[in-house]
């Protein structure tokens, strides 16, 4: 697994029978900068020059989990956003939420909100 496949990857039904223990989760965190796991979802926030490039981050992210049907909590403050994914139908962490933090990383590193 690299992070090409999760970028190339999409988010598929899945249930409580896919959900990732911790030690699962490890080589999928490996591959993502910042991303931890806490209070049963996989967290990041990004930072950003102003209101205007927090908003048009959030915009395109909403854009790709829409596209993906995997959506997160989010909490937008003016220069920073924070992501928290999990998969509410299998009750846990799955191979979703990696696939959508590593996009959502790469909209980011593309420059999404500039």
């Amino acid at each position: 697994m690299t992070l090409q496949d999760l970028l190339d990857s999409h988010c598929m039904p899945l249930d409580a029978s896919q959900r990732l223990d911790a030690a699962a989760m490890t080589p999928y965190l490996q591959l993502l900068d910042g991303w931890r796991f806490q209070d049963g979802s996989i967290r990041k926030t990004y930072v950003f020059g102003n209101y205007y490039q927090t908003l048009a981050f959030v915009n395109a992210l909403a854009w790709m989990v829409h596209r993906e049907d995997h959506h997160p909590d989010l909490l937008v403050q003016y220069n920073r956003c924070s992501v928290a994914f999990n998969t509410h139908s299998a009750g846990g962490i799955t191979r979703n939420d990696f696939v959508c933090a590593a996009k959502a990383d790469a909209m980011f590193a593309q420059g999404a909100a500039r």
